[in-house]
């Protein structure tokens, strides 16, 4: 399976091409980036480009981009309003769409495959009015993004509107083929577990959110820190009809001993030989 990292682990701080450089020595071979403003600023022109160079000048595919979920450079800390394409006011709902279509939009200078894209926020229950909301925005993005190169992936989050069984019903209604799962491992943990959550995703599947957890909260461990039982999540992922790549989404350190020079590489290395020796 294709190594795979999300620059997620380094959310606080701005990213740049030294913690890129971080990651090949880690071993990775694709790379997500995190759109979060003040991690990395996809409105900025000067931001695009130093990382569109990085991507230019090196070997690593930029696989995907991960849609924001706050417009402000806090992510929110702060009281800026989450990005909801499921909410049921028609204007918050046209602002979400206008702030994703500007992160899909560094596709036109710093291609990417993937936009990872969660349907309604955290804990949100389900209702019929935002499921219609959430299938009119994907339409619109899906439209937005294809002419650039980008499919849409929705992924399986803890809410009631994005349980494996709901994203399943997502696309069959919306009959948008083109559109995929990011198959979240750590949050399939928390709901039905794993393997109930990838029976019913399988066919959809084009990448993955690799971190673990408890069960309870939802703590973007690194592999073997937490309760899921790895050799059964690698013997399912080979068993995708298009096998995804192993894309670890981990927290960073909070006392950033993460950074550039420090013990990341070693420790994607180690989690990466970790999983791949799981495999039965």
């Amino acid at each position: 399976m294709l190594r795979a990292m999300s620059t997620y682990v380094h959310v606080r701080e701005r990213l740049h091409p030294g913690l890129l450089d971080n990651f090949v020595r880690g071993g990775a071979q694709a790379i997500e980036v995190f759109a979060a403003k003040g991690h990395f600023d996809y409105t900025s022109p000067q931001h695009i480009r130093e990382i569109a160079s990085w991507f230019h000048g090196n070997s690593m595919v930029f696989h995907s981009m991960h849609s924001p979920m706050y417009s402000d450079a806090d992510w929110g800390r702060h009281g800026g309003s989450a990005l909801n394409i499921a909410s049921r006011d028609r204007k918050t709902g046209i602002e979400a769409m206008d702030e994703i279509k500007r992160a899909i939009e560094v596709a036109e200078k710093a291609p990417f495959k993937f936009l990872v894209q969660h349907i309604g926020t955290g804990g949100e229950e389900f209702d019929e009015h935002k499921f219609d909301a959430a299938m009119t925005s994907i339409e619109h993005l899906r439209a937005f993004a294809k002419p650039l190169g980008v499919r849409i992936l929705v992924e399986n989050i803890p809410n009631e509107l994005s349980t494996p069984a709901r994203l399943v019903e997502f696309i069959h209604v919306t009959h948008l083929q083109d559109v995929g799962v990011c198959f979240d491992v750590g949050h399939a943990h928390m709901g039905k577990g794993v393997a109930a959550s990838f029976e019913l995703l399988k066919p959809f599947i084009r990448s993955t959110h690799v971190h673990d957890n408890d069960g309870g909260r939802d703590a973007h461990l690194w592999p073997g820190n937490g309760k899921i039982d790895w050799k059964q999540t690698m013997d399912l992922l080979r068993q995708a009809p298009q096998i995804p790549p192993l894309l670890m989404e981990v927290e960073g350190d909070p006392d950033g001993s993460l950074e550039f020079g420090g013990k990341l590489p070693q420790l994607m290395q180690d989690a990466y030989r970790k999983l791949e020796a799981s495999e039965g």
